[in-house]
């Protein structure tokens, strides 16, 4: 999408704006929480956690609102909270939950899950902003919970969608230790199925090698054994081991997954489809570049922002069942709108295809055809989601 259609489509909307009756004041108040979980241990420390992380991308997303909103009477409040996972986040939910019924969330899945539960959630809207576990789209869905943030296996689908097009069929992994590892490497092997791809090896990290001091000598060992193969899948979510690994297999392979070329939700790499504004106005807020963890949180608070915008209405059942019509569409400076899908909740989007200098591609890739919504090849499709909380 060119930037001159953009302004123009800005420009339409401001005269429907403008164009629309007199209206009294409208507005919404919405919460975040954020539940802290300790950090595990990893072979570098290069990794640090930016200040806000997702909170600032929600904050954004609240001065977009406000933005939009002057022009409709519509104002917007953000109440904020943190709680580590030992204490009781399910607490702070209820308090929060008392002041609004919206409630984006950054958490680990199964305190997400005991929130949406309580009896304070059930005629709340929940956005979940963090978690990718595939569960939570399929059998543990929840009706009172959106999701803004991918699942692990629309990055994975992504990634093999991409596997297929280089025509990279010999393929072997490298799995790590932790939970959100082996979650990823199964979404993993779940798309390789999918897309008629197949792993010929794969092995499971040496969680006591220190690879800061031996990486050279220790990865081609490590990886000798695969012998030749078209490239290198990494599971390692949370930036353990991965590092060290390009550049130094036995064989000078492609290294794709956690590490090197990485389907992700966002990355500071996007400048295309008007992006370059979104990350300019995130950099000028934050003196940072946006992360996926930001983009999903934006997403969440645009995606209340706009039902408001286009219904007038701040009432749970209202926006709820406008997000999830066809009339819906969020404009996400990713090339296509934006819309979530009815069967379990999840945002359909782009997967950017990128390494840490450049995108390489966006998914859906060109040829991955679906019969209603090409972006519908990402991810669990409907005769795939076992969810029936939607139904």
């Amino acid at each position: 999408m060119k930037l001159n259609s953009i302004f123009g489509g800005l420009c339409l909307v401001v005269l429907w704006m403008l164009s629309q009756p007199a209206q009294a004041d409208t507005e919404l108040s919405v919460g975040y929480l954020t539940v802290e979980v300790p950090r595990p241990a990893t072979l570098s420390n290069l990794d640090d956690v930016p200040e806000k992380l997702g909170l600032a991308g929600v904050e954004t997303g609240l001065q977009d609102n406000l933005t939009t909103g002057k022009f409709l009477k519509q104002t917007y409040t953000l109440n904020t909270n943190t709680v580590f996972s030992v204490d009781d986040p399910v607490a702070t939910a209820k308090t929060m939950l008392a002041q609004s019924p919206y409630l984006i969330l950054d958490a680990p899945a199964d305190v997400l899950l005991e929130i949406a539960d309580l009896a304070e959630a059930q005629d709340a809207l929940i956005f979940n902003a963090t978690a990718a576990d595939v569960a939570l789209r399929d059998k543990d869905c929840r009706a009172n919970v959106l999701h803004s943030q991918p699942s692990y296996a629309m990055r994975t689908d992504a990634l093999a969608q991409l596997l297929v097009k280089k025509r990279w069929s010999d393929l072997v992994m490298i799995e790590g230790t932790y939970p959100k590892d082996a979650a990823y490497a199964a979404a993993l092997r779940r798309s390789l199925t999918k897309y008629g791809l197949k792993l010929s090896d794969s092995k499971i990290w040496d969680a006591n090698a220190d690879m800061r001091r031996t990486a050279s000598q220790e990865i081609p060992l490590f990886t000798q054994d695969f012998g030749d193969y078209d490239a290198l899948l990494l599971a390692d979510e949370v930036q353990d081991f991965g590092r060290f690994v390009l550049y130094n297999t036995w064989h000078a392979r492609p290294v794709v997954g956690s590490e090197g070329l990485s389907a992700l939700t966002w990355s500071p790499v996007i400048e295309q489809w008007g992006a370059a504004q979104l990350q300019n106005r995130f950099r000028d807020e934050h003196a940072r570049s946006m992360r996926s963890a930001d983009y999903a949180g934006w997403a969440a608070m645009r995606t209340l922002g706009e039902a408001v915008t286009r219904t007038n209405k701040t009432d749970v059942a209202t926006l709820r069942a406008y997000i999830l019509s066809d009339a819906f569409e969020l404009a996400g400076f990713k090339g296509r709108p934006l819309t979530y899908r009815t069967w379990n909740g999840q945002l359909r989007q782009p997967i950017a295809l990128a390494h840490p200098r450049a995108l390489v591609a966006q998914a859906p890739l060109e040829g991955f055809l679906h019969q209603t919504n090409e972006m519908d090849s990402l991810g669990l499709d409907h005769p795939e989601s076992t969810c029936e909380a939607f139904q």
